[in-house]
């Protein structure tokens, strides 16, 4: 018996021996593969030139928000089939912009960050839709505030959003509302009118910032039962939507209920309150959608917004997304705050800890970063480096990233109607149009 038992331990030794150095090989040269992806990803982001263009809206605006959505789908969608030698000896990445609503000192104003070679494009595509627009290169609005800390005249508190249920299900648009319709001014109830008032009342010496971070969407999905099938966000989308209504799903002879002869058919009966839920996610797959990322942040003089206290602005800028909840489908969440419970809803950070929080927020809005991250953010974050280390080790934040289609994104970024009096809202007085061609010369 002792002699069989040492046999196979041998055996088995002898098979770890050999299974080891094959498995440290094929470990090795994934890290090794990943990390020269990553490595030309980034050579080629950093040719990438971007500029930062104002639209001004025209001062009368009686288009729905569907304008947009034709905007944000002729515009800003650059899918692509990359071949290998692109992908993975180019580094070549899809384009990824944001739409961008800023609020200095209470002026109001829509930007989108694009790369140079998009720009008329994307000047071209707004004309379309907004004829009496106008669309103008200016310098990076952020680059005004310097870093966040206690030298510095400037505090911060920021945040980042998530869908709080899967990403199929819709945030309220703009067709709840009606907007679909083209109602009379008077009768409309537009749900940016929120933010824009917000943002417009801010006084002297605060600000107000947010960016949509776009990008087509590329992330793949295992499909179950295959060994290397994958399949995209819609196919995901019906999983889901199949997975919800599983519950309430049976099966019925056929036979007894017509002369089709042997064989079961399902039947769904969903309690009635999931039906708009249902409807919503299905009409979601049927637009364009994009990764996306958002990201808020308010910005202050330090006499206005001491550290380590709240204002009323401070306080009252989390809630600009809550109407687009829907209890019954789905409602932004907001996360990665700069706060003191960030790591830990037991023990708060320091105060230089916070600082750093607000360091770190400001150079990820100032940079864009949602997609294709540094190195540092892959391997140091709230996911690999988890509570208690994060205590002493800081890692950073890591971004949720989610699925929005076209008149998601129009209904979060359009320009108001006249309905929407606020003054500093910055528009264009007056028409623009080309001189009569039998002018005598």
């Amino acid at each position: 018996m002792d002699n069989i038992l040492a046999s196979s331990f041998n055996v088995f030794f002898n098979i770890v021996l050999w299974i080891l150095p094959l498995a440290g090989t094929f470990f090795l040269g994934y890290c090794a593969w990943k990390m020269w992806v990553h490595y030309i990803q980034q050579d080629f982001i950093s040719g990438i030139d971007f500029c930062m263009l104002e639209i001004i809206p025209p001062r009368d605006v009686v288009r729905s928000p569907k304008g947009m959505e034709l905007f944000i789908s002729n515009a800003l969608y650059h899918w692509s089939e990359k071949g290998g030698m692109e992908e993975y000896w180019q580094g070549a990445v899809w384009f990824w912009f944001s739409l961008e609503m800023a609020s200095i000192e209470g002026q109001v104003h829509f930007y989108i960050r694009t790369p140079t070679r998009i720009k008329d494009l994307i000047e071209t595509q707004m004309y379309a839709q907004y004829p009496q627009s106008q669309v103008k290169v200016v310098e990076d609005y952020t680059l005004a505030v310097s870093e966040i800390s206690e030298e510095s005249g400037w505090n911060l508190w920021g945040c980042e959003f998530k869908l709080l249920k899967p990403e199929v299900y819709p945030i309220k648009t703009y067709v709840d509302f009606g907007l679909d319709k083209d109602p009379d001014e008077e009768f409309k109830v537009d749900p940016i009118s929120p933010v824009i008032e917000f943002f417009g009342s801010l006084g002297k010496g605060e600000q107000a910032w947010l960016q949509i971070v776009i990008t087509p969407p590329k992330r793949q999905y295992h499909t179950k039962g295959t060994w290397f099938g994958h399949h995209d966000w819609v196919a995901e989308g019906r999983k889901q939507i199949l997975n919800t209504l599983e519950p309430y799903t049976g099966s019925r002879d056929r036979a007894k209920l017509d002369s089709r002869g042997p064989g079961y058919g399902l039947e769904v009966r969903s309690p009635g309150f999931m039906d708009e839920m249902i409807k919503g996610a299905g009409k979601k797959l049927t637009k364009i959608g994009f990764d996306t990322g958002i990201r808020l942040a308010y910005v202050a003089r330090k006499d206005i917004f001491p550290f380590g206290t709240r204002t009323n602005n401070s306080r009252n800028i989390r809630l600009i997304f809550r109407q687009y909840a829907n209890p019954f489908s789905n409602e932004f969440w907001r996360h990665n705050s700069t706060q003191a419970d960030q790591y830990s809803g037991i023990f708060m950070a320091s105060a230089k800890t916070v600082n750093l929080f607000k360091r770190r927020h400001l150079h990820a809005y100032r940079e864009r970063e949602f997609f294709h991250l540094p190195m540092r953010h892959h391997l140091f974050n709230k996911h690999t480096i988890i509570w208690p280390f994060s205590l002493w080790f800081k890692p950073y934040f890591h971004p949720e990233i989610f699925v929005l289609n076209i008149e998601e994104l129009a209904t979060i970024w359009h320009f108001p109607g006249q309905i929407l009096k606020v003054p500093t809202l910055e528009r264009i007085e007056s028409k623009e149009a080309s001189p009569p061609p039998n002018l005598p010369m």
